[in-house]
């Protein structure tokens, strides 16, 4: 497999911008190589599921026009970008990964694409998810199945899966994610792409059923950590419909890390059982890559089994709120792992919330107590390599049996339920040629100096410059 190529489409989206600046490039071009890229790659990996390329090309060649009048040039300036089909498109089929809005056409943006839009953006599609999100697996009964382009049998993750798959191949310059339980951190490790989970309130949602959402966000991913910090100051920022909203959109530029961070190395986050291949290439490369750049790192192991019930219990009612009034009418047309939340979920009690959110209250503590004695905790951001795809997902983990579709998450909502940030940044590959991210976690409003430490670790070991074998083929 190459180990790196030139291909327009796959530079970063800050060198995509450098040359439309300069004018070696123009938005119409870009978007061009960016069909024939989704027309050449994209049947054998089924990200992308929703396309209007007369409409991106009416923005591109409106892009053009404004950097030929030298207008001010926005963010995200004639950036081909997909946009999550969790996400409403004004104009453009948002099916939520669901049959029972196969057609549906939302008349409005959400917040996400408006902001998207506002900054320049040329979005011609729509990315695959899991049935409203629901699970790190990417399939579902409109679209189908999202696979890898590193490993074009295997998982491209979820919920983020299409995105993570696109940005991978090369499909898109950059693309927005949500996580709950690791939706946009797991599809970024198996993809061998960057997804940053900020913290909550960074990155505002609307519309919502609940705007005090305090366990799922949005957040930005892309193939280095320079453009994740690209998007992230396009989506944050305070808006009047989000209560929890920061005030501050964060600056595109990355400060330098002043001085050598404590770093904590966790194998385990607590005891969860991750297969030895991953822990491997975390230990191989990831921490002698941390130690190399000059931090103190020390073995760590933080105390996180409350989170474990905290977050079924407090998924279980969010998706009781949100789907219980489906499950009779529409339990059959309905993905197993939505139905199996969402009854859970129904029989829950008001103890049972009560008792999760003092569950909670203990984790984050004990994180606080924690972090008194380190900057970072470095952990794995899954306990499997990707999966095959016609797997729903993985049934045991080093011999032990996982009981359902949340089980083998764990290392990414564990650290949901701490509302601190997390970052997956690309670590290294199997044996095999399958991907292995390292996931970086800080207190909340820690995203600058994640995205510090990150970019520090991806300019030392660029693994992300890997090419796929969807595209070396």
């Amino acid at each position: 497999m190459a180990e790196t190529d030139s291909t327009v489409t796959r530079w970063t989206a800050r060198e995509q911008l450098g040359a439309m600046r300069r004018g070696e490039l123009g938005a119409v071009e870009l978007l061009r190589e960016t069909r024939a890229a989704h027309e050449r790659v994209n049947p054998r990996i089924n990200a992308v599921v929703t396309v209007d390329w007369d409409a991106a090309e009416r923005t591109a060649v409106e892009s053009d026009r404004r950097r030929a009048a030298d207008e001010p040039v926005r963010p995200l300036e004639g950036l081909p970008v997909v946009v999550k089909d969790l996400e409403d498109t004004a104009g453009m089929r948002t099916t939520y990964g669901s049959k029972l809005h196969e057609e549906h056409v939302p008349r409005r943006d959400s917040l996400v694409v408006e902001r998207m839009r506002r900054a320049g953006a040329v979005i011609y599609g729509k990315s695959n998810t899991p049935e409203f999100g629901t699970g790190s697996h990417t399939y579902n009964g409109v679209f189908g199945t999202t696979t890898n382009p590193y490993a074009p049998e295997r998982s491209a993750g979820g919920s983020s899966g299409g995105a993570a798959s696109a940005l991978a191949a090369g499909l898109c310059s950059v693309a927005d994610g949500s996580d709950m339980g690791g939706s946009l951190r797991n599809p970024a490790a198996f993809c061998n792409v960057v997804g940053l989970r900020p913290s909550i309130g960074r990155v505002p949602n609307w519309p919502v059923k609940d705007a005090w959402e305090s366990l799922a966000t949005n957040g930005p991913m892309a193939r280095t950590v320079d453009d994740v910090a690209l998007l992230l100051s396009v989506l944050s920022g305070e808006d009047a419909r989000s209560p929890t909203a920061f005030p501050d959109a964060l600056e595109p530029e990355i400060p330098e890390l002043a001085s050598p961070l404590r770093i904590g190395w966790s194998r385990t986050l607590g005891g969860l059982d991750i297969q030895s291949r991953v822990t491997d290439v975390l230990d191989g490369e990831g921490l002698s890559v941390l130690q190399r750049l000059g931090h103190f790192v020390v073995d760590v192991e933080p105390e996180l089994s409350e989170a474990d019930p905290a977050f079924r219990v407090l998924r279980g009612l969010g998706y009781a709120r949100g789907f219980g009034s489906l499950i009779d009418e529409h339990g059959d047309t309905l993905s197993p792992e939505l139905v199996t939340n969402t009854e859970y979920g129904l029989g829950l009690t008001l103890d049972d919330l009560h008792r999760a959110r003092e569950q909670r209250t203990r984790v984050y503590s004990g994180m606080v107590d924690l972090f008194a004695g380190i900057d970072v905790l470095a952990a794995p951001v899954t306990t499997v390599l990707p999966f095959p795809a016609e797997q729903h997902w993985p049934r045991e983990i080093n011999g032990i049996e996982q009981p359902d579709y949340l089980e083998w998450m764990r290392a990414s909502w564990r650290i949901s339920v701490t509302g601190f940030a997390a970052i997956s940044v690309p670590c290294g590959f199997s044996p095999e040629g399958l991907p292995v991210g390292l996931q970086l976690i800080a207190p909340p409003r820690g995203e600058r100096m994640l995205l510090s430490l990150a970019r520090r670790f991806e300019r030392e070991h660029p693994v992300w410059r890997r090419v796929p074998a969807v595209l070396a083929d």
